[in-house]
């Protein structure tokens, strides 16, 4: 087993949330786990549990789904897990056309900084699932911790970074920073080789339509891991590309293709729909969230309001018959296109809300300000030496690929163009109003399968940190370049990237992150594996961010 280095974890203030009332919650999940697949279905009445999200010092997002010829549901939420206290309760209106996706904002009689039960109960008695959500802090704020997620892959595994981080039971709030789930067609990814043959995934086809992605929502929202996630912990949740199309941008995506699937638009407006639909999430595509004075968290659409479409280094290279060739087009291509002022990742109104928030959030006294949001921000090129260590036997499309990151790091270009890396002047203007606003950025990144953490700097100055968080189940570079062992891959891209201080490219897992006024603790925990439900570690690795320095320890 790795062992946790780095600093040691600060205190965290304890909570009345007992492991007994914990697992009690999680009754209904376990029995789930206990049922043969083919004997589930999503049936009628309350068919997937319980969740909450959107949570504000006075405020809290609860979601449930009936399924039943029935106008509303009765909520109500306690401080006490057998609900004999109610602290506040209404009505939800249920309607088969949303699904029968019930939401309810609790806004009335509840108090910050507090763990409440939640329920809602039909009229003919049926009651949902009892879950669990807190309310933010208010004021004065010593310790809140995160748990952060990304890219939970159905077909390759099970959700043993949820399952794990609900038996832990040592985090505040959950962050799910996209691609919660995949819209690819059986057999694609994974190929029928990666895939677990007990994952089965509806509808087998490519999602495109309404009613593909409401039954893919309701295909993962079944799993009793994430059911249980949901059931104990409040979550924010953002999407990025796959939960509309791979590499999606405002008007297009890579995996869309018009000539078969219709308008861009269309599946566009069907994606989000659903999502606001089957998440505890409100349907502002932007918004922020206050833990008191401690932090104040920016959960950013960084992939379908106002992104401009990505550039394609193959496409850059197409044509070109010799390596000066080749660097001569990508040498025009940096010094034009790419570094276009006017290019855009979030759009002009969520630059300019942002750069008000941050100065904002700081000039109220605030310690951190923490973008919630989904591609790596920091910069990351390609290890030069790294195609001299393939050897034989590589696919010649991994090849391929690799040269021609070696080329464009040859040509000061980045690695990855989806990520801010591909717009470098949008980048530039968050880093110029977190510099403006004298902002402790603390930035999360999910989107990349891998764990990263960067040290952000802009001209010389020091802008902040990032970590970017591991898959829940997707795999990361040790798939596609299984000839160079994990380490060793590592510190290649430590070693060709100032910024990047650490890397781990070959674990699933996820982040719980410790913030207090005077630093942030990163444990990143990995899982043993995911080919089989279990919720036991490989290791932890332990980053550690002084609020004074804007810099890591390793």
């Amino acid at each position: 087993m790795m062992k946790t280095d780095g600093a040691a974890m600060p205190e965290r203030a304890k909570t009345d949330i007992s492991r007994r009332n914990l697992f009690a919650l999680a009754g209904a999940s376990a029995a789930a786990v206990a049922t043969p697949a083919s004997a589930r279905t999503f049936g009628s009445g309350f068919t997937h549990g319980v969740a909450s999200g959107e949570p504000h010092s006075g405020s809290v997002l609860l979601w449930t789904r009936y399924v039943g010829d029935v106008d509303t549901l009765r909520w109500a939420m306690s401080k006490n897990a057998d609900l004999s206290q109610p602290a506040s309760e209404g009505y939800a209106a249920v309607s088969e056309s949303r699904d029968y996706c019930v939401k309810a904002v609790a806004k009335d009689g509840l108090e910050p900084d507090t763990w409440y039960y939640f329920q809602f109960v039909a009229p003919d008695g049926s009651k949902s699932d009892i879950g669990r959500t807190r309310t933010l802090p208010e004021g004065p704020a010593s310790s809140f911790k995160l748990a952060v997620f990304s890219c939970s892959n159905f077909g390759f595994g099970y959700f043993n970074a949820y399952a794990h981080a609900a038996e832990a039971n040592d985090c505040d709030l959950a962050l799910h920073l996209g691609d919660y789930i995949y819209e690819y067609a059986a057999g694609t990814y994974p190929s029928p080789g990666q895939a677990v043959a007990e994952r089965v995934l509806a509808p087998e086809t490519e999602i495109v339509a309404l009613a593909d992605y409401r039954l893919r929502y309701a295909t993962y929202r079944a799993d009793p891991d994430l059911r249980r996630l949901h059931q104990v912990m409040p979550m924010i949740a953002i999407w990025d590309d796959h939960e509309s199309a791979n590499d999606s941008w405002k008007d297009g995506a890579q995996n869309h293709q018009e000539a078969a699937e219709g308008e861009w638009a269309v599946r566009k407006a069907a994606a989000k729909r659903v999502y606001r639909e089957w998440m505890p999430v409100s349907d502002e595509p932007y918004a922020s969230y206050e833990i008191g004075d401690l932090a104040t968290l920016f959960r950013l659409d960084t992939r379908l309001e106002g992104r401009d479409e990505q550039f394609s280094l193959q496409k850059v290279l197409e044509g070109q018959e010799n390596p000066q060739a080749m660097i001569a087009a990508l040498t025009k291509f940096r010094e034009g296109d790419w570094a276009d002022p006017d290019r855009q990742l979030m759009g002009a109104a969520q630059e300019q809300w942002l750069a008000k928030g941050l100065a904002k959030s700081k000039a109220d006294g605030t310690v951190w300000q923490v973008l919630v949001q989904q591609v790596l921000m920091g910069k990351l090129s390609a290890a030069p030496d790294l195609l001299d260590m393939l050897g034989e036997g590589i696919p010649p499309f991994v090849r391929n690929r690799v040269a021609a990151s070696a080329m464009a790091s040859r040509a000061g270009l980045p690695l990855n163009m989806d990520a801010w890396d591909g717009y470098p002047a949008a980048r530039t203007r968050v880093f110029e109003s977190a510099l403006a606003a004298d902002a402790n950025l603390l930035v999360l990144a999910g989107d990349t399968h891998n764990g990263w953490a960067f040290e952000l700097g802009h001209e010389g100055e020091k802008v902040g940190v990032e970590l970017g968080v591991c898959s829940v189940s997707s795999p990361g570079f040790e798939t596609y370049l299984p000839v160079i062992a994990p380490d060793k891959m590592a510190d290649l891209v430590v070693r060709a990237n100032d910024e990047l201080k650490w890397a781990d490219t070959s674990q699933r897992g996820y982040m719980a992150i410790e913030l207090t006024p005077q630093r942030a603790v990163t444990e990143y925990r990995f899982m043993a594996g995911v080919k089989t439900r279990s919720t036991r570690l490989a290791g932890t690795k332990q980053i550690v961010s002084d609020a004074t320095s804007q810099s890591l320890t390793i």
